[in-house]
């Protein structure tokens, strides 16, 4: 049985990626700095901070899933908050490079988290494929510096994966029930001009990406995990209300209050632009949900999975 070991693995992805990867035979282990009783997996504790790490988690690791990192957008982008979200990420990664430099066994792959933010928080035409450049920004710096890092595992014989990851829907909770509480409310509107592209996925999606990077030994490099339906923030809007079955009346959001209320972070909300998903799919991937209104459907309903 090969063991997965996954970092930040009692996050909202983390959980649910255990879980599918439990349901396929593997057994999974988590890095945790709380050491979280209501997760169903051994949990070995490790604190980036103090370059702590339980190097037993790291006995015949086949493979490490790197998710950990600060949440982007649970407060204001402070200069320290900034510099917090940097560190969460490349600290983590550095730990866990520096055991296994010199370790005789070492994992078939290391496949991190990264995000659609390496393109920058901008609104273009382009479609961003995995060629493009990362962008100067404060998102594009995080996701080269954490990208950068899971580089490193090459140089010592390890198949490095880096996963862009979307804006993901789940029901479990993140940016979809956080879209959907307004509407559901009877105040929910278009965020700025809502023309602004959300590069989206299904948390199924993702966590099937993951897997098939890991059962598929040929892949390295960036991938993309988006769905292939590009939709702007009005559209999904219009979307997300017709499956709750809501009215929507108020204007959209002005663009200056987003900025009055979130500062710098507002990037997120007032820009966004499409990201391409072919990479993924020719390397065979197929997606559960490629559009977004059967997504919502499944996501809203007690409908099982596909």
């Amino acid at each position: 049985m090969k063991k997965i070991l996954i970092t930040g693995g009692t996050g909202l992805i983390g959980n649910h990626l255990g879980l599918r990867l439990q349901e396929k035979g593997y057994h999974v282990a988590m890095l945790s700095r709380s050491g979280n009783s209501d997760i169903s997996f051994p949990v070995y504790h490790w604190d980036p901070d103090k370059d702590e790490m339980d190097e037993k988690a790291l006995d015949h690791a086949d493979y490490i899933i790197h998710l950990a990192g600060l949440n982007i957008g649970e407060k204001r982008w402070t200069p320290g908050r900034k510099q917090q979200i940097l560190e969460s990420r490349v600290k983590s990664g550095e730990l866990i490079y520096k055991a296994l430099e010199q370790r005789e066994h070492k994992p078939l792959a290391f496949i991190t988290a990264s995000a659609i933010g390496y393109y920058g928080a901008v609104s273009t035409d382009t479609i961003f494929e995995e060629t493009a450049p990362a962008n100067s920004d404060f998102l594009g710096r995080i996701c080269e510096s954490w990208e950068g890092v899971a580089d490193r595992f090459e140089e010592i014989g390890i198949r490095s994966i880096k996963i862009r990851t979307g804006i993901v829907f789940s029901k479990q909770g993140g940016a979809l029930s956080r879209l959907s509480l307004p509407i559901r409310l009877g105040v929910g509107t278009p965020i700025g001009n809502g023309l602004q592209y959300m590069p989206w996925i299904h948390i199924e999606d993702l966590c099937g990406i993951f897997i098939h990077s890991i059962e598929n030994p040929q892949l390295a490099g960036a991938f993309n995990a988006v769905a292939p339906e590009h939709i702007t923030n009005k559209d999904l809007t219009i979307k997300i209300a017709r499956e709750l079955k809501k009215a929507l009346w108020l204007p959209n959001i002005p663009s200056g209050i987003i900025r009055l209320l979130f500062g710098e972070m507002s990037v997120m909300l007032l820009h966004g632009s499409r990201v391409s998903s072919e990479k993924i799919k020719a390397a065979g991937f197929r997606f559960q949900y490629p559009e977004v209104a059967p997504a919502l459907r499944q996501l809203y309903s007690k409908l099982p999975v596909k």
